[in-house]
């Protein structure tokens, strides 16, 4: 299945030829659809590119035959209420992996996520971990009383919360955009979210809680269908 998903999975990065080094790494991201466009979380993209040292957005396919590959990207379409962006690339189309359209998902089921945690510290190697969905929870939870809210979570509570996965497997910053995906068939059922979530679920937490969150893959679903 790892063999399956690898070549699905790329880079989400900044480049810039004067910087050192040269890529500053945001995220993961997975292909889909035509093999040109790549999912990913909308707070991994940037808010803007610093055109003093030509800047662009840059995606990066780790897994291909001729070694690592940069592909120049462009916003298609976000969906900051679900955290959610879609990138095109330029050149040859990617195997695009399926998304799941089947049965619901349900608490206990076995699933894996592939992406860079910890971003360039660990290479460009994508690394899987495995878990289960240990909770389908809201993605936001009104604190106990109300000196306990933050801007954060009062943002998330007038624009309406949703459900959300919560997972027992740790994922770390640089596996934010990748692929949630069940281990029968690694369809995807969710995108991973590191930040989004965590921010308003946990933000009474002053270090990290070793929890993981994905945003349900329906989601992108509609957002891939608004862009057709």
């Amino acid at each position: 299945m790892i063999e399956q998903i690898k070549p699905s999975i790329v880079v989400v990065a900044t480049y810039a030829k004067t910087r050192s080094p040269v890529y500053a790494i945001r995220g993961a991201g997975f292909v889909v659809g035509n093999g040109n466009l790549i999912a990913t979380n909308a707070h991994v993209i940037p808010n803007s590119l610093n055109s003093e040292i030509d800047e662009t957005l840059m995606v990066i396919v780790p897994t291909s035959r001729q070694g690592p590959q940069q592909r120049a990207a462009k916003i298609v379409v976000t969906d900051p209420a679900h955290d959610l962006a879609l990138l095109r690339i330029e050149g040859t189309p990617l195997p695009a992996m399926v998304l799941h359209s089947g049965g619901p998902i349900r608490e206990g089921q076995s699933v894996a996520f592939t992406g860079f945690p910890i971003g360039n510290v660990l290479g460009l190697s994508p690394v899987t971990h495995r878990g289960i969905v240990s909770a389908i929870t809201q993605v936001a939870i009104p604190s106990a009383t109300a000196h306990q809210l933050n801007s954060k979570v009062i943002k998330r509570l007038k624009s309406g919360s949703f459900e959300v996965y919560q997972l027992d497997g740790t994922a770390y910053p640089g596996n934010s955009g990748g692929p949630l995906y069940e281990m029968e068939k690694g369809e995807v059922i969710g995108i991973i979210n590191m930040v989004f979530v965590k921010g308003t679920k946990e933000s009474a937490l002053t270090h990290p809680s070793g929890i993981s969150f994905a945003i349900p893959v329906r989601y992108l679903q509609e957002l891939i269908g608004d862009l057709r």
